[in-house]
């Protein structure tokens, strides 16, 4: 039955992917995009807050939970967003589904555990029309496409029961296409340049956690993760055209000017997160996470802006979960582990002297399937990113995501024949 829940998720899942774009921000035009990986479901819906030692759950934050599985994890999740986009004066509605992640961990003996899958890290995905307001003045229109992929390994070692530590490597790839048309009111020639942008590189991510009883029932658990700075490469292909302009905006090329290739380095900074909590294992968790990334400044040839910079991205969480009664015979919703966060995001993009930063509730429950150790959850995400003032986009967003965590024991010899 599993196994017919892992195909079917991940054939649904992987046609959604692809089948819609991954964001419909308008602030995914500024470096490598809308950064839409947030960790698994389950940690997104206590906003990030993810402490404890899980033996069933696939922390995708830090590699030092690989060790402390107790069966084969299988975790896939996507997300169904929607969002109002307003100024002071205007305002539309976006929509989009896509797969978060596809993940395995595994544990190897007592004290190792490795994982590996597929996370879409960040999204280009925004068409901005900017239309002059009297005739002979220049109109513009901007559209963008694709993001970056990582694909990861990672192994991890308990060293006590109660810590471990684990690291992990990330192989990122991605092509982003952009558009730009411009051209005058009542002119029917105009101007158009095309880029597209192949991203590649690799990072490490180190992890740790601990757990430390304070008695029988209530516990401390803390983890703490550092990303390494690092570059993407970054291959640039430019073509700039003109044209005539035909309904809908379609552009039918004159002369093109012939493509133009350039190379760079695109700065992926270091980030540190710490997160502690206290509670009760199975039963109730609360706990708060902080993170720091030295500047985000992740410009390209493509998006560079002279009213653009970029600060320190910085984040701060609190949030937990709650299970009446995990070992329940009587009642299925005794069951269920309910989960709470609250969370505020400093982006680091600072746009027209106006910091963009995001902040949000959540929620979330994680139902049991009968007669396993796996679970289904579900979260939601509600929060606002940018603001109205000088002249920017204010984001009022809801997500609504799903995600599969299955157990199973792999690769264990059968007993009876």
């Amino acid at each position: 039955m599993i196994k017919k829940i892992i195909i079917s998720a991940c054939l649904l899942l992987s046609f959604v992917s692809f089948a819609q774009q991954g964001t419909s921000s308008p602030y995914s035009f500024y470096g490598i995009g809308d950064v839409r990986f947030k960790g698994t479901i389950d940690s997104r819906s206590m906003a990030g807050v993810v402490v404890e030692q899980d033996s069933i759950h696939i922390n995708l934050e830090n590699p030092a939970s690989y060790s402390n599985l107790k069966l084969t994890a299988f975790s896939l999740g996507g997300t169904y967003n929607s969002s109002t986009l307003k100024t002071d004066t205007q305002s539309a509605t976006a929509k989009r589904t896509a797969l978060d992640y596809l993940a395995v961990g595994m544990p190897i003996g007592k004290s190792f555990g490795f994982g590996f899958g597929l996370i879409p890290y960040s999204s280009v995905g925004y068409q901005i029309e900017s239309l002059a307001a009297t005739t002979g003045d220049n109109n513009k229109r901007f559209d963008g496409t694709g993001g970056l992929n990582k694909v990861y390994l990672g192994f991890s070692y308990k060293i006590k029961p109660n810590f471990s530590i684990g690291a992990d490597v990330h192989y990122n790839f991605g092509k982003v296409e952009t558009t730009s048309l411009e051209f005058i009111t009542d002119v029917p020639i105009g101007t158009r340049e095309l880029n597209t942008t192949h991203l590649s590189g690799v990072n490490f991510n180190f992890g740790a956690m601990y757990q430390y009883k304070i008695d029988k029932k209530l516990s401390i658990f803390t983890s703490a993760t550092y990303t390494l700075q690092s570059k993407l490469n970054s291959d640039n292909t430019q073509n700039i055209s003109t044209g005539l302009l035909g309904g809908g905006l379609n552009f039918n090329v004159l002369d093109t000017f012939g493509d133009v290739t350039t190379t760079g380095k695109v700065n992926m900074p270091y980030k540190l997160a710490l997160s502690a909590g206290i509670g009760e294992a199975r039963k109730w968790l609360v706990g708060g996470k902080i993170s720091y990334q030295n500047s985000v400044d992740q410009s390209n040839l493509y998006n560079a802006a002279s009213n653009v910079s970029y600060g320190r991205y910085g984040s701060v969480s609190l949030g937990g979960y709650y299970v009446p009664n995990h070992s329940s015979f009587s009642g299925y919703f005794n069951r269920v582990t309910y989960r709470a966060g609250l969370k505020y995001e400093k982006t680091g993009l600072i746009i027209n002297s106006e910091r963009i930063n995001d902040m949000g509730i959540t929620l979330g429950a994680g139902f049991p399937i009968t007669g396993s150790f796996s679970n289904i959850n579900f979260g939601m995400e509600f929060g606002k990113k940018g603001t109205t003032s000088a002249g920017l986009v204010q984001e009022n967003y809801a997500n609504f995501s799903i995600g599969f965590s299955l157990n199973d024991r792999w690769f264990e010899r059968s007993k009876f024949n």
